[in-house]
């Protein structure tokens, strides 16, 4: 896979839970290569990592486009870096957009609203020769699949990534267990279903929300078979939406049921009371409620890991130490410690089958 230079926009929101997309990007992908992020003044000549999660990784943060492309003359595409509630894109980005695709950049977006619907935006690409990438935009009828039972035949072990809310570090825990299994000569392959997981350079997966639902477990299921079929991983992992009991998308249960997965790594954010961190959509259940559930869909939960925001050190691995001791299970801080100490669990778990 050749990488096109990119410039992610975030406009103000790189810090908010609304720029997952750029913090996965920023954090690593296979299908771009990552030049420079806009973000206005206040996180202008910063490090984009060093923000994120205290680590370098010389992307650097600019307060405009322009600013931007003064620094890289190479730039193939401009990446829509958040992820918005009803995947509405944000007004004041269209000018940057259309500034973008006035200099012949193509704009890679990965929300609901579509860069191809604004007929001017499209006139203007037409002339200058950028494209126009609306990756959430739903298939074609004829390229969907059915659920069909073919996923009884995958003989690799399947963990789905769940996670008890939205904006959990579902798909970064899932990449992150990818990349530690093969750091110790695990063939480990990953299943993404939402739109980060395609611009980190996913090759297998779909994107969930916006496939027609009676097509959602045939789409995982395809996935996940196709996968298996063609790369023969030891073990793969599948990254969870959304969360089970969340109103507002309630997802998971077809990775467990349709996607087979009798593996689950769960994640929870201690200090998160409600869905979204809305009153009115209601508290967030315990995790030990959660486990059950999942226990009753027929599937085991390995593992949970903590999602530490608004935790200091001391609190997370307080955190760690507590769900340690109710649960019984093996708890993970991913951003603190990473996800190796789960490799002799998922190990045993291949070697058993």
């Amino acid at each position: 896979m050749v990488k096109k230079n990119a410039i992610v926009l975030t406009d103000g929101l790189l810090m908010t839970s609304d720029a997952k997309t750029a913090h996965g990007l920023i954090r690593g992908t296979e299908r771009f290569n990552i030049v420079g992020l806009v973000d206005g003044i206040e996180n202008a000549g910063k490090d984009a990592g060093v923000l994120l999660d205290g680590k370098h990784r010389a992307i650097p943060v600019f307060a405009t486009l322009d600013d931007a492309l003064s620094k890289n003359s190479n730039i193939d595409c401009l990446i829509i870096g958040v992820a918005t509630v009803g995947g509405i894109l944000p007004k004041n980005m269209l000018s940057l957009i259309y500034a973008a695709v006035e200099k012949g950049i193509s704009v890679v977006n990965g929300l609901h609203e579509y860069l191809n619907d604004k007929a001017d935006l499209v006139a203007m690409a037409a002339n200058t020769g950028a494209q126009l990438i609306d990756i959430r935009k739903p298939k074609q009828r004829a390229d969907l699949h059915f659920w069909e039972g073919a996923i009884y035949n995958v003989t690799a072990p399947i963990v789905a990534v769940i996670g008890m809310d939205c904006a959990m570090g579902k798909r970064t825990t899932a990449r992150m267990l990818k990349q530690a299994c093969a750091s110790e000569g695990i063939k480990a392959e990953m299943i993404y279903t939402g739109q980060t997981g395609w611009l980190q350079g996913g090759e297998y997966g779909f994107i969930f929300d916006s496939t027609l639902n009676d097509f959602v477990s045939g789409e995982l299921e395809h996935a996940i078979v196709s996968c298996w079929s063609t790369t023969q991983p030891d073990i793969l992992f599948l990254e969870g939406q959304s969360s089970l009991r969340n109103p507002s998308g309630p997802c998971g249960i077809e990775l467990l049921i349709s996607g087979n997965a009798k593996q689950v790594v769960l994640i929870f954010a201690p200090k998160r009371k409600y869905f979204d961190n809305e009153k009115h959509w209601g508290e967030i259940p315990s995790v030990a409620s959660e486990i059950e559930l999942i226990e009753k869909l027929g599937s085991k939960v390995i593992a949970v890991a903590v999602n530490t925001e608004n935790c200091t050190t001391e609190e997370a691995f307080a955190y760690q130490k507590e769900y340690a001791a109710s649960l019984g299970l093996p708890v993970l801080l991913p951003m603190q410690e990473g996800v190796t100490t789960l490799v002799p669990v998922l190990k045993a778990i291949i070697n058993h089958l």
